[in-house]
């Protein structure tokens, strides 16, 4: 799942340099407390009759300032630090512990996971921390003895699993640290500034909710576990989200976003640029209000680069996530086609963390360091339309027998393998001129009186289990019906629907306008952040639906005037 945000980069790999640079970084007394209590713990835990085999400890700090203004006035400002522990203790082996999966296991099982999330001193005194963390352990390794008792009889009673392979992978230790990064907002500037940019959307009966959202935050992370890796990075972000929804005559609710993220606190567009933006938002909102109602339609159309990224994160990237090739409930898409043909030979697909910017866009999904404390590396998943490799954490699954820097969760989750840069590539690739003219001609070939165009996309949803239908739902925001004379027209209320491998096999070309999705994607592993980047698409046969409605009208009274007064 997303929901809408998203970015693009130019290759700058900070991961080389700058880890050198950060090695250099002086001891940090956090980490160094956190370090002593955890060979303590592991040095105690020998004398029990089922020590742990591992034993990490992941403490983020969290600092978060929020400006949000609705209709041109101030809704809430507010400015949180935390501080958050994620323990992950395993009793067994390499092979078989206490987090195997639990085969037929009832939902509220998995859930007990939540419960594990800690808030823990936010005074930097070593004690107090260590007391924390001795408390925390305790209840970890209970649980973790408990577990591998259930799992041991859910091997025996149930029938042979299919991927016989270890639970845990082996890896080399890395020792990382970065500096403290700075943090700076002017909250009384951006304050106004969205009372500025949301008072636009007053001025319209039509739009019935508008509002602005600063989100500033600077995450730091420190890691330590058995295997003797040591970690601390601090990344700063700085995200702000525009968005409106307008309401047709027929009761039909209709969204938009503008989303912009940077890691610097300059790296957001000024406010003429951004006043200019909503200038064009609420454009389009009136004209949806007035726009044709889309009727289900099959056939021939063309994702633009922001939603054919979308897709692909949707539709690709959750399919070649390692754990769901053994999960014995997935429907595992792609499990046995390692070295085949899963794409056309045109695409190459790959997953890279370590890359920040795509051209002039910073990356959201960028990192140094997993969440088990494993490089992040830019994996090839596809090669020239041939699937080479599924993302992994330390999560094993037949043919990959380590992490390739992809073992990622929201803190009080346990960690999955998630996507994180996902890029999609052509080695072949048209003007989106020409893309439309090769739109018209599927459309003529088809006997269709006309195609579609998905220019803009707010997130979508997909089931990659069995026990639904293995199927997917991306949600545009807008979208033009393209006839054969190359008009365009403006419709409303539609969603893209469709089944994996079938929408694959029916991508025909890309153009050259290459564009990328910034968001956050909600998963077993709680929510992350991801960016996608893909160039425009045609695909030769689409599905789509129509959105669900409102039944209520829109209001019968129009709002308050602004020069009203107090009369």
């Amino acid at each position: 799942m997303n929901t809408p945000t998203k970015i693009v980069f130019t290759l700058c790999l900070l991961f080389g340099p700058q880890a050198l640079f950060a090695q250099q970084q002086p001891a940090d007394p956090i980490v160094t407390a956190m370090r002593q209590e955890l060979d303590r713990s592991m040095q105690d835990f020998k004398k029990t009759s089922v020590p742990p085999y591992f034993l990490s400890y992941e403490l983020t700090d969290n600092r978060a300032i929020n400006v949000s203004a609705a209709f041109g006035t101030l809704i809430s400002t507010s400015d949180r630090t935390t501080r958050v522990l994620d323990v992950d203790l395993r009793v067994g082996d390499y092979k078989l512990d206490s987090t195997h999966p639990l085969r037929q296991e009832t939902f509220s099982e998995p859930l007990q996971e939540l419960e594990e999330k800690r808030n823990m001193p936010l005074d930097d005194d070593p004690l107090a921390l260590k007391v924390a963390l001795w408390q925390a352990t305790e209840g970890h390794y209970r649980r973790a003895v408990e577990r591998l008792q259930q799992v041991q009889a859910n091997v025996q009673v149930k029938v042979a699993q299919e991927d016989q392979s270890p639970d845990f992978s082996h890896e080399n230790p890395h020792v990382y640290s970065e500096p403290i990064a700075g943090f700076s907002v002017d909250e009384k500037a951006w304050e106004q500034r969205l009372r500025n940019l949301t008072n636009p959307f007053a001025e319209h009966k039509e739009i019935l909710d508008a509002s602005a959202q600063l989100d500033a935050e600077i995450e730091t992370r420190r890691y330590v576990n058995s295997d003797g890796t040591e970690l601390r990075m601090s990344t700063p972000f700085y995200r702000l989200i525009i968005s409106a929804t307008a309401k047709a005559d027929d009761g039909m609710e209709l969204p938009l976003y503008q989303t912009y993220m940077s890691f610097r606190p300059d790296g957001l567009p000024d406010e003429a640029a951004l006043a200019a933006d909503v200038s064009k938002m609420i454009d389009m909102l009136l004209a949806l209000t007035k726009a044709p109602l889309a009727e289900p339609y099959t056939g021939p159309a063309i994702l633009s680069g922001r939603s054919s990224a979308v897709f692909f994160h949707e539709i690709f990237g959750h399919r070649v996530e390692g754990q769901r090739q053994k999960n014995e409930d997935d429907a595992q898409t792609f499990k046995r086609k390692v070295n085949q043909s899963v794409l056309p030979n045109f695409l190459s697909v790959y997953s890279d963390p370590t890359l920040r910017q795509l051209k002039h866009t910073e990356l959201v999904g960028y990192y140094p360091f997993d969440d088990e404390g494993v490089p992040a590396r830019r994996v090839t998943i596809v090669q020239n339309g041939v699937l080479k490799e599924f993302l992994m954490s330390r999560a094993l699954i037949t043919g990959f027998d380590h992490s390739n820097g992809h073992g990622r969760r929201q803190q009080g989750f346990p960690v999955a393998a998630r996507q994180s840069n996902l890029i999609v590539e052509s080695s072949k690739s048209v003007s989106r001129g020409e893309l439309k003219k090769m739109l018209i001609e599927q459309i003529k070939a088809a006997k269709k009186p006309y195609g579609l165009f998905f220019d803009d996309i707010e997130g979508g949803f997909t089931f990659t289990q069995r026990v639904v239908p293995n199927a997917f739902n991306v949600r545009p925001t807008v979208v033009y019906r393209v006839y054969p004379d190359g008009r365009e027209e403006l419709v409303r209320g539609v969603d893209l629907i469709g089944t994996p491998l079938t929408s694959f096999s029916k991508i025909v070309a890309a153009d050259d306008d290459v564009a990328v999705f910034n968001g956050v994607c909600g998963a077993e592993s709680g929510w992350v952040p991801v960016s996608a980047s893909a160039p425009g698409m045609l695909i030769s046969q689409i599905e789509v639906q129509r959105k669900e409605k409102s039944q209520e009208r829109a209001p019968l009274l129009p709002p308050p005037p602004a020069s009203a007064g107090n009369n």
